[in-house]
């Protein structure tokens, strides 16, 4: 039977959950196992039952990196002709949340898989690093740009000029991770978060998370002309009139994303 490499389930309540499926390789990231996991958001940024996701590898490993296998013959020609920075943006366009729940190893591809991500839940066994250097190479897939926007230039240029590794709580205080829980519940807490986001406006969501994502890498002030911009155009949304109404009789809103 050929290998299940990745597993989508419906939890409920507007959740999906990935789950990444290797682990007899530590989830190592292969190129089949990105083009499944990139055909997997497109379908459920497109979905309109799915609110939020849940990306994880389980309860043991999140992703110790790329198939180091791969790299024993590759050349510069092989790796650009593979164009795998479209696998990359089919998760970075996703419009829904997206919260990564990481235990163990989260290294070199592994590491910048759970940046891609909004929110990350790390189990106190999660460890992060990128190690590429190790091995002759650097990050690629967003190790020297994301990083350093999460945690500033000098934590940044340690871990990927060393190729050191740091622990969840290490994490946590640089600021790479959102919240650290024991490993038994770190998914739990993902779904949980997931459950929660999925309960809003998604139009409200979706313009949180663009005007975020766009307005870190613009000047300040038209970054902050695009959110009041953004805050502007949700007063013309069914959802918000549903979410004050809601608010000023005391009961849950109900949002049809409208």
């Amino acid at each position: 039977m050929e290998e299940t490499i990745i597993i989508c389930e419906q939890q409920g309540e507007g959740v999906s959950v990935i789950t990444l499926n290797r682990p007899k390789v530590r989830n190592a990231l292969n190129a089949e196992l990105r083009k499944q996991m990139a055909e997997i958001f497109i379908q459920l940024n497109d979905d309109p039952e799915t609110k939020a996701i849940v990306l994880t590898g389980g309860d043991k490993v999140f992703a110790a990196g790329a198939d180091i296998n791969d790299f024993l013959t590759a050349k510069t020609v092989d790796v650009y002709l593979r164009q795998s920075e479209r696998y990359w943006d089919a998760i970075t366009n996703c419009r829904k949340p997206i919260i990564a729940a990481v235990n163990g190893y989260a290294l070199g591809g592994g590491c910048e898989l759970a940046m891609h991500a909004d929110i990350i839940v790390a189990g106190k066994s999660a460890t992060f690093g990128q190690p590429e250097i190790k091995i002759g190479l650097m990050p690629g897939a967003g190790g020297t740009q994301r990083l350093f926007r999460a945690i500033g230039k000098h934590k940044a240029m340690k871990m990927v000029l060393t190729g050191d590794m740091i622990s969840a709580t290490e994490a946590d205080q640089m600021g790479l991770v959102s919240e650290v829980v024991d490993d038994k519940m770190t998914i739990t807490r993902a779904i949980e978060i997931a459950k929660q986001l999925a309960g809003y406006s998604p139009i409200a969501l979706t313009q949180i998370k663009e005007v975020a994502s766009l307005g870190i890498d613009m000047p300040l002030q038209g970054a902050l002309a695009l959110e009041r911009k953004a805050f502007q155009i949700l007063f013309d949304t069914e959802d918000q009139k549903e979410g004050a109404k809601a608010f000023l009789e005391k009961r849950s809103a109900n949002y049809k994303g409208q």
